[in-house]
């Protein structure tokens, strides 16, 4: 499986030549021997992330590149679970929450924090919700994204059962397969690879929620984005139409 470790403040998800698909800063499929999950200090401010990230490695004692996000959880919040070749490392934190108003019978989020929506260009906020995914399976690049998908969906109905919220403002996963392993040519919901990640997701997720927030930190879950401290609501009232021919 893969190995995990946690210093200084750096979580390193690792196994030799993964290949490799991020959403974080440095996104996209690339070969590397490990993933990085990085706390940050509140008040962040620094824009040179990659130069940042090779900092925080060296001072952990991490040699190896890879892929890498950065949190406002501290990584001792961090939860490993793994099932049949799957792993999922988590941590979870709602400082920030995302919501998506479904119309009537969903409350509607004071304007202000229908305003922070709009600000995209504002730099990460404490809190996010990442993942680092790997399988001892080999995937292609579709079949890596795919999986990257597969572990979105199940973040998203755990953070809904637990918290309210579909996710925060700066969520990110890591997704990661063996090359040299076992070909799988899927990794939907239906698939071997897709179910061990799902309950994998679910139970990491639900496992840093409840380490971040049921320890002695006092932090609680906010009821809403109006009553976070950061957080955005999607608004606006797009055209549909019918697609013809």
């Amino acid at each position: 499986m893969f190995e995990s470790e946690v210093s200084a403040g750096v979580l390193r998800v690792r196994r030799p030549d993964t290949r490799w698909l991020s959403t974080g800063f440095s996104g996209g499929y690339r070969r590397a021997d490990a993933a990085y999950n990085c706390t940050v200090p509140e008040g962040f401010d620094r824009t040179d992330l990659a130069a940042y990230v090779a900092e925080r490695r060296e001072r952990a004692g991490f040699p190896d590149e890879g892929p890498a996000m950065l949190t406002g959880v501290e990584v001792r919040h961090a939860r490993r679970a793994r099932l049949t070749g799957v792993e999922v490392v988590a941590t979870a934190g709602v400082s920030n929450p995302a919501a998506l108003p479904m119309g009537d019978g969903v409350e509607a989020e004071p304007e202000d924090a229908a305003m922070r929506s709009r600000s995209g260009d504002d730099p990460p906020r404490p809190g996010t919700v990442n993942l680092v995914v790997g399988t001892t399976r080999a995937l292609e690049e579709g079949a890596l994204a795919t999986l990257l998908a597969t572990a979105v969906e199940a973040k998203t109905a755990t953070l809904l059962a637990e918290t309210g919220f579909t996710g925060t403002t700066s969520d990110a996963v890591v997704v990661g397969s063996d090359p040299a392993g076992e070909s799988a040519a899927f990794a939907g919901s239906a698939t071997p690879v897709g179910r061990a990640a799902r309950v994998c997701v679910r139970d990491a997720v639900r496992a840093s929620l409840a380490a971040r927030y049921e320890g002695a930190d006092g932090a609680a879950v906010p009821e809403s984005v109006g009553t976070a401290e950061y957080g955005a609501v999607s608004d606006g009232e797009p055209t549909v139409s019918r697609v013809d021919r």
